[in-house]
């Protein structure tokens, strides 16, 4: 059992309820204030996604050095490396629309010109019957 009174262990937890936190307010949130909050989660080099992926990769060198001294099963190494990985991947290819999405978060000032409608694309509309 952990000792959950460790600085380490509270900080973990204060996180974890931190980021529920901030689910919910991106659930509720404006779309220009719920750009700004995915454009700051997903910054590969300053996010939480980021720093995640950062977190379990020092996880899974920790889950290294245990697994080759018997403390843990090399299966927990090679989770821990895969998510690593998979992460990693998934924060790249998510970084690439960091960009777009901070558009997304500077609102537009109304103007007395008139601008088409935004048009969903072809993604969002096709449905699965």
């Amino acid at each position: 059992m952990t000792d959950s009174k460790l600085p380490s262990v509270q900080l973990a937890d204060s996180i974890a309820v931190q980021i529920g936190q901030l689910r919910r307010l991106l659930a509720l949130a404006p779309p220009h204030e719920a750009a700004q909050i995915l454009a700051g989660v997903l910054d590969y080099d300053t996010g939480i996604l980021g720093k995640v992926t950062q977190l379990v990769e020092t996880g899974s060198r920790f889950a290294k050095v245990h697994s080759e001294h018997g403390a843990l099963p090399p299966e927990v190494w090679l989770a821990l490396g895969r998510a690593a990985n998979e992460l990693n991947s998934v924060g790249v290819d998510l970084n690439e629309h960091t960009g777009t999405i901070k558009q997304v978060a500077v609102p537009t000032l109304p103007s007395n010109r008139q601008t088409a409608a935004p048009v969903a694309s072809a993604m969002v509309i096709r449905r699965r019957r």
